[in-house]
């Protein structure tokens, strides 16, 4: 049997929000945006390449789970070279950098989920050593 990533789901309070970072800060590739029964928006759909990303309708959480068990963070990759200018990109846009590595920088989502852009194994732009 071989598995691979078919989707993620996050459960977010507010579908506009949730689209804003996603989908026009990160430049998520729009799939397809779901209604309920009464035709109201309950999700959005947006392109990982060969999986997805939803963004599920729910209630406002409390927890995050950076140290609970369970799902820690998701991580997306990117090119070392493009580092900088989207680091600047979402702190200008009230995402500022959490924390990073060499290789992964991290930020939270407008629910508090952690999000990685790493470029491992690629070598950091500028970086020594």
């Amino acid at each position: 049997m071989s598995l691979a990533v078919h989707h993620l789901a996050i459960v977010v309070p507010d579908l506009h929000e949730a689209e804003r970072f996603y989908l026009e800060l990160l430049e998520l590739p729009l799939l397809r945006r779901h209604t309920d029964g009464a035709g109201r928006h309950r999700a959005t759909w947006l392109s990982l390449g060969s999986s997805f990303l939803a963004l599920e309708l729910g209630a406002r959480g409390e927890a995050k789970r950076d140290s609970a068990p369970g799902l820690h963070c998701l991580a997306l990759g990117i090119e070392p070279q493009a580092r900088a200018a989207l680091e600047r990109r979402l702190a200008e846009a009230g995402f500022p950098k959490e924390k990073e590595t060499a290789f992964t920088f991290y930020v939270r989502d407008p629910v508090g989920t952690l999000i990685g852009f790493s470029h491992f194994p690629n070598e950091r732009e500028g970086a020594v050593g």
